[in-house]
């Protein structure tokens, strides 16, 4: 068990965004991240449709590209009229596509696709899952397709739709290695109370992060070394 502790925490809990921000969202079914290896509901969160000169269009059809490595995949119509699904040669789904043939008069309905699947034994990843959202008029004359491919951040082109993969973890002390360095802390340990490795601390509570800089011998972990050891507390 990891001993080296010259102090004593009482961390609050930190609830965060699991999900990045676009017209097109990810969720699991506890509002948070995908556990490695656990199926789970997913919705695709669709907020609004889209813009062709000045008119707003209903979502029509959404496309999901399936990533390699997630399996058990089975989508619901979640208020669509039909889904649909793609396979490779294999044999593994590739993409699920929603649609449904009429157009609302306007863009006011929020669609929450679902979709259940296990994601890789591949903790501390990102998935992202491009996605492609048609629009039409209520006429059909106007037909739009946006596409949701882009990394966050990114100017030129709209975010995918993207969720955390985070390890099993039982309260308390669990013991992890990664075989990759983690450099972005904030993202993948936003939930826990503290991260050990070494002699080095990080915890996204701005409390827990002044004891830390505060005490003789530890130091702030900015990140986390590739087949080495560490402990994390939830």
């Amino acid at each position: 068990m990891h001993t080296l502790r010259p102090f004593c925490f009482v961390v609050p809990l930190v609830l965060v965004p699991w999900v990045v921000h676009a017209h097109i969202s990810l969720k699991g079914s506890n509002a948070g991240p995908a556990f490695a290896g656990a199926s789970d509901v997913f919705v695709f969160g669709v907020g609004h449709g889209c813009e062709a000169d000045g008119a707003a269009l209903d979502t029509t059809s959404v496309t999901v590209e399936i990533p390699a490595g997630v399996t058990s995949v089975r989508p619901e119509l979640s208020g669509f009229d039909e889904a649909t699904i793609e396979k490779d040669a294999a044999g593994a789904i590739v993409s699920v596509t929603w649609t449904k043939d009429k157009a609302l008069a306007e863009d006011i309905a929020y669609y929450g696709l679902k979709l259940r699947f296990k994601p890789p034994d591949a903790p501390f990843t990102q998935l992202k899952f491009p996605a492609h959202q048609t629009c039409r008029s209520a006429n059909g004359e106007t037909e739009v397709t946006t596409d949701w491919v882009g990394d966050e951040g990114e100017t030129d082109v709209e975010p995918a739709p993207t969720v955390i993969v985070l390890p099993a973890r039982a309260p308390g002390w669990n013991k992890y290695t990664v075989e990759n360095d983690i450099t972005e802390l904030a993202l993948f340990f936003a939930d826990a109370q503290i991260v050990w490795q070494g002699t080095a601390a990080y915890s996204a509570s701005a409390s827990t992060a002044e004891l830390i800089d505060g005490t003789e011998g530890v130091t702030a972990l900015s990140k986390i070394r590739a087949k080495k050891e560490f402990w994390v507390k939830y």
